[in-house]
């Protein structure tokens, strides 16, 4: 078949693919950094003469045109799979709301779902020559959403990465393709690792062998450990994970990555979707050794419990005397979402010689009272949702220490994460946990 003809036939404007777009549709808008662009702000243009249609989308890396629609919510909603910032305060403009899921699950809420899913549209790399478009560094759940799509809507990016490991969508399957202004793929810093990332960060290097299999969340502290990482001796290590993120290029960069002892796809390093800077971007760019992956196979319990020494590292919010994670919401207020953070910390259990570390410090700000408030709580807040029970989690880091809960009753429990507070508030959380009876005494009283 001839792609190139059926490419032109295909071939539209983003004003004229917008007007597919109907009042009580569904609309996909992709993943991350292929969130569309061009189309977006064609949609935005026809939103004040529709209503109620629904978008779906996840951790936007910046502000869609459909955003900023004058008095959006009598229009839309957005319908995010898990938040950025962006997302956080959209649900403060009151149309946006989270999607609560098991990540690796994602692929077949696509499939099964009863509702329809009637536009799909997402920034890919250009047409191969077998008539493929690559979806970039957003490999997560799309093929499922392509699958279940009634019109495919297609915008060419020439700056987005190809990424090996999925075949992508094809020409046959494309509804219509439109030819964006191919702006540079968007960017997630780390930001910059503070005093406390740095200490925490040492104490979990410090538990991670030669051959390791490693897997990095968002945010300072999983950054920190690559940047350590990078600079250590560790050798021969491999990466299976769910966000390929810019610390797995330096710790790349640096050697220390061969795959060699993986026996899960050996010598390759596996991800579902990448975020980071121009360095991330241009490294995986029709690189051999990292492929995209399904989340369905990345986030897999039984995938990752199959991979020697895995390692896992991931943020949290909040932790109570209980052993409860929340790495989602800070009360009622939403900040991100569930992720595969519960899948990798079950996952790494099951791997021979697998650890899991959820990292927090052990304090934060109060914004209105400008005074330190506790991480390590009595009990989550009221409305904090819970990520990750207390009967999964592994190790707990803070920069006053790390402790592996597995196993432990509840008063050791207890006592080990009251020493991982900082020593301000400890007295007070004895208090508490002597009220909640779960305090026994010890060489602490």
């Amino acid at each position: 078949m001839d792609y190139e003809a059926l490419y032109k036939q295909k071939l539209t404007t983003a004003e004229g693919a917008a007007k597919v777009v109907k009042s009580g549709d569904w609309v996909d808008y992709g993943w991350t950094t292929g969130t569309p662009v061009a189309v977006d702000r064609e949609i935005a243009k026809r939103l004040p003469e529709l209503e109620n249609v629904n978008f779906r989308g996840g951790i936007l890396l910046a502000v869609p045109a459909i955003f900023e629609v004058e008095n959006a919510a009598d229009h839309m909603t957005w319908n995010s799979w898990h938040m950025s910032g962006i997302e956080r305060k959209a649900i403060n403009a009151g149309f946006a709301y989270y999607s609560p899921i098991r990540y690796s699950e994602l692929p077949r809420y696509y499939r099964e779902r009863p509702d329809s899913l009637d536009v799909a549209v997402f920034q890919v790399s250009p047409m191969d020559k077998d008539g493929y478009f690559n979806f970039g560094p957003n490999a997560s759940h799309l093929e499922a959403v392509c699958e279940k799509a009634k019109i495919i809507i297609v915008e060419v990016n020439k700056n987005m990465p190809v990424c090996l490991g999925t075949k992508g969508v094809h020409i046959n399957d494309v509804a219509m393709i439109v030819e964006g202004d191919n702006p540079p793929i968007g960017e997630m810093a780390g930001g910059a690792a503070t005093e406390i990332d740095q200490t925490v960060a040492e104490m979990i290097v410090s538990h991670i062998p030669d051959g390791a299999c490693l897997q990095l969340g968002i945010g300072g502290m999983p950054n920190a450990v690559g940047s350590l990482i990078a600079q250590s001796d560790l050798k021969d290590l491999g990466v299976h994970t769910e966000m390929y993120v810019d610390a797995f290029v330096d710790i790349a960069k640096a050697g220390k990555i061969t795959g060699k002892r993986k026996s899960t796809d050996h010598g390759k390093q596996v991800y579902a979707f990448g975020a980071g800077t121009k360095k991330l971007y241009d490294y995986i760019d029709n690189n051999p050794e990292v492929i995209a992956k399904s989340v369905e196979y990345t986030n897999d319990i039984d995938v990752i419990g199959s991979i020697d020494n895995f390692i896992s590292i991931n943020n949290a919010i909040d932790i109570d005397l209980y052993g409860q994670i929340s790495a989602e919401s800070a009360g009622i207020r939403h900040i991100s979402g569930a992720g595969g953070q519960l899948d990798f910390v079950l996952g790494a259990y099951k791997s021979k010689g697998g650890k899991s570390f959820i990292c927090l410090s052990s304090t934060f700000v109060d914004k209105k009272t400008g005074k330190p408030q506790s991480r390590i709580r009595p009990t989550l807040t009221n409305g904090s949702v819970v990520t990750d029970t207390r009967a999964n989690v592994m190790y707990v880091c803070t920069e006053y220490g790390c402790v592996n809960l597995k196993g432990m009753t509840a008063w050791q429990r207890t006592e080990a994460l009251i020493n991982l507070a900082n020593p301000i508030f400890r007295d007070e959380l004895i208090k508490s946990a002597e009220e909640m009876k779960i305090w026994r005494r010890s060489n602490k009283r």
